[in-house]
């Protein structure tokens, strides 16, 4: 359970700073009121989502209390290892998921682009693109 909010509470974290960035992005180039709105709205639930990850942490360490009456020193460290790594991985997995989004939206915008005449050879290139991906995704180690 403890585990399970870890991960939400940091995807929520991550998600809200995302959404963050997105709008001010959306800023730079257009100052409208919806957007100043949005953005304070997102704010309040970045505090809100900062305000979780304390009682969180909070959780965490009388969690931690528990363990150590039942859990060697070993098993403890392995806790505690898992604990503080689980939220990097958690970025470390959003970071690469925005930039297949933003590899798939380059894509997308490229073959927008492209004339009429190549869209049957961009086809082709996306299929064998797509065949090289899933060949080397189910043949990696």
């Amino acid at each position: 359970m403890f585990i399970g909010d870890l991960e939400k509470i940091v995807n929520l974290l991550l998600s809200l700073c995302s959404r963050l960035m997105r709008i001010d992005r959306s800023l730079l180039v257009s100052l409208q009121d919806s957007l100043l709105h949005k953005r304070s709205v997102v704010l309040r639930q970045t505090d809100d989502a900062q305000e979780l990850k304390e009682n969180l942490e909070r959780r965490q360490r009388l969690v931690h209390g528990i363990l150590t009456g039942y859990l060697t020193e070993p098993q403890l460290q392995d806790f505690r290892s898992f604990v503080s790594t689980k939220p990097s991985l958690l970025v470390r997995q959003r970071h690469l998921d925005n930039l297949i989004r933003q590899g798939e939206e380059q894509l997308t915008r490229l073959a927008d682009s492209l004339p009429q005449e190549l869209m049957s050879s961009q086809t082709l290139l996306a299929k064998m693109l797509g065949d090289m991906w899933t060949f080397k995704c189910l043949n990696a180690p």
